[in-house]
């Protein structure tokens, strides 16, 4: 029996942060010109030397505030810097902003997401809500990501597959995702 993949979650698989986040930052703001209500975090690099962990900061989109996700100390357990506050932060901030959304982009499903923390409250609720979600994973947290959004569509790093999916991803609702409610295509 094959599954039908749901086309209003994508996930860019793989790939270097640095470019797939700069992916999402050209879509955003693409969108935002057009008039598109998008949402959601975008990775920045902390830019400090010398340092194993990759976690800096999450930009939101909407409002350009910016979270620090690093800790300048770990805890002694781990050599991780992720510090779980900053993104329990970006994540009450777009709990707030998915009602009225047209997509949401979230910088990637990590480390703390597959343990069912960080920003997994803003993708329930955004899958909840039935609004079209892009986000990135690591080859690392696939198999957590597969669990969490079994239904997903991969997409390759690439601006054209990103546009191409978001002519065909579930219709963006206008009216705060209730099934039957006027909606409108995200086009991207």
């Amino acid at each position: 029996m094959t599954t039908r993949r749901n086309a209003s979650i994508a996930a860019i698989v793989g790939g270097g942060g640095g470019s797939v986040q700069s992916l999402f930052a050209a879509v955003a703001g693409d969108l935002r010109a057009e008039g598109l209500c998008v949402i959601g975090v975008i990775s920045e690099a902390h830019g400090l030397p010398d340092r194993t962990c990759s976690a800096g900061f999450l930009r939101d989109i909407a409002t350009g505030a910016q979270f620090s996700i690093y800790l300048q100390d770990p805890p002694g357990d781990t050599s991780c810097h992720l510090d779980d506050s900053g993104l329990d932060a970006a994540c009450g901030r777009l709990l707030q902003q998915i009602p009225g959304c047209d997509l949401i982009i979230i910088s990637k499903f990590g480390k703390s997401e597959a343990g069912g923390r960080g920003l997994t409250p803003a993708f329930e609720a955004a899958i909840k809500a039935h609004k079209p979600i892009l986000t990135s994973v690591s080859e690392l947290h696939l198999a957590a990501w597969r669990a969490f959004a079994p239904d997903a569509i991969d997409l390759p790093c690439d601006e054209l597959a990103v546009r191409r999916w978001g002519e065909t991803a579930s219709p963006a609702t206008v009216s705060g995702g209730e099934p039957g409610a006027p909606q409108r295509p995200v086009a991207l």
